[in-house]
């Protein structure tokens, strides 16, 4: 079941038995090849076999190389570390397979009495749980780890759902790498969207530098995003950046829309988000 050994280990292990009276064996010559040695049990043979089977049971050793590599895995990405559970999981189902074909085509498996047969389709059984319940081990690992990531991403953002005269908005108070791409503003949207809301207050210290330098163009694509997507969004700047006239010619002509404003304190941003 577990164990396998070359001949040269077998013919060692026959020996000591046949010095220690365990076996017998006898020359048998075949015409058409070799000459043979059977071996066969003794009385002697079946009484140490009972001996040691009715001796005190040894714990299993729980001895898995991949708990080693899991050891290390925080070394991986978690795309690395995902692919490694993956391929896991993979050869786990293969060996799960596997077993459940041996049970079905009883590949050795004797079934001498019906005792025999019931303790060796037993013995099929805890072969095949184990892998079944090593399969739920992995799965959970890698649903916990997709969670977690989840949570990570989330926490990014600090943010409120705030709800006002029966309205509510994401209040965005800062951005892990402050808002800069077009697709930190993607993100910002789709917390809106999960939350139910297409207002939104933003404070300008999530902001990035570059979002107040016009000829880098960040502010330019990011507020036409949100614009875009149709999210009502007051950004809050309590001091003027130090930016020359042209930003500040930005903020007039927004500040004319319904779309886009800026404002310098929380309470007037919020009176034109939520009328």
């Amino acid at each position: 079941m577990y164990w396998s050994g070359n001949n040269n280990q077998i013919y060692k292990a026959l020996i000591q038995l046949l010095e220690e009276g365990f076996v017998t064996n006898e020359i048998k010559h075949q015409e058409s090849s070799p000459s043979k040695k059977v071996y066969t049990i003794t009385e002697e043979g079946l009484a140490e076999l009972r001996k040691w089977v009715a001796s005190q049971p040894e714990a299993p050793e729980m001895k898995k190389s991949f708990l080693v590599q899991l050891a290390w895995a925080d070394q991986l990405n978690a795309e690395e570390l995902d692919n490694l559970l993956s391929s896991y999981e993979n050869e786990l189902r293969i060996q799960q397979l596997m077993q459940e074909e041996k049970k079905h085509r009883r590949l050795y498996a004797p079934d001498r009495t019906p005792r025999e047969k019931y303790l060796w389709n037993m013995i099929s059984e805890n072969l095949i749980s184990s892998y079944k319940s090593e399969l739920d081990w992995v799965k959970k690992i890698r649903e916990e780890l997709l969670k977690k990531e989840t949570v990570e991403e989330k926490s990014v953002m600090e943010y409120k759902i705030i709800g006002t005269r029966a309205k509510k908005y994401v209040e965005l108070v800062s951005y892990v790498s402050f808002v800069s791409t077009e697709q930190d503003a993607l993100e910002i949207i789709s917390l809106c969207g999960e939350n139910d809301t297409d207002l939104l207050l933003l404070h300008g210290n999530a902001l990035s530098e570059d979002f107040f330098k016009l000829k880098t163009g960040t502010a330019g694509k990011i507020v036409q995003k949100f614009i875009n997507y149709r999210v009502k969004t007051a950004v809050i700047l309590s001091e003027q950046p130090d930016s020359k006239g042209k930003f500040r010619e930005m903020v007039s002509e927004l500040n004319r829309s319904n779309h886009f404003r800026f404002f310098e304190s929380k309470e007037t941003a919020e009176v034109w988000l939520t009328s």
